[in-house]
């Protein structure tokens, strides 16, 4: 089977990506992730997430490359990561005692095979009401500034919400794990497969 690559820089993904006990390697791409004049965020995710992966085609030319994007979704505006700590501070008040859509795109991309499947998951979260003082202490100690939402999910973030709702809540970090193992699947790459066993099977 073709090596897999995953393409992202973040570490959430890869820990996420090692929970299937697939070899794989990681590289970053560089892409420029401004949304388009009306563009809408499952068009966004799915357009990203795709250009991450196609990034790296010509240097991973028979390979398995995914790509993934997110993006929260509130009060019908697109938000990306904040990049500071008074935007992340502005993001979480608006979010207190409210619900909040995230958007996650994922791409899988087969260089070798000039094949693709691309796909988004939904994620809702609803906060809690949040006092001035606790998203202060938040976003001091956990710095989410590269995070959509201005949240980690996989790390104290948990303590902001009254609950989750979706399919799969490993795309709230980042990756839609049941989504990409589907993927997988159909490029012949199955995760609970005689293949993914023997690293270097196929």
């Amino acid at each position: 089977m073709p090596p897999l690559i995953l393409a992202s820089s973040s570490p959430w993904r890869r820990q996420l990506l090692e929970r299937l006990g697939l070899p794989f390697t990681w590289a970053s791409p560089e892409i420029d992730e401004t949304p388009r004049p009306g563009e809408s965020p499952d068009a966004l995710v799915h357009r990203l997430a795709l250009a991450k992966a196609s990034r790296l085609a010509e240097t991973f030319s028979h390979h398995l490359i995914i790509g993934s994007d997110q993006v929260a979704v509130f009060d019908g505006e697109i938000l990306g990561k904040p990049g500071s700590d008074a935007a992340a501070r502005a993001h979480l008040a608006r979010f207190s005692g409210q619900r909040v859509h995230f958007m996650t795109g994922l791409a899988l991309l087969d260089t070798a095979g000039g094949r693709h499947w691309l796909a988004h998951e939904t994620f809702d979260v609803v906060f809690r009401h949040l006092r001035a003082d606790e998203i202060a202490r938040y976003v001091a100690r956990e710095q989410p500034l590269d995070s959509a939402g201005s949240f980690r999910m996989e790390g104290l973030g948990i303590a902001l919400f009254e609950r989750l709702e979706g399919n799969d809540p490993n795309s709230l970090i980042g990756l839609p794990l049941i989504r990409l193992c589907a993927m997988l699947r159909d490029a012949g790459l199955d995760p609970l497969g005689a293949e993914a066993d023997d690293p270097g099977a196929g």
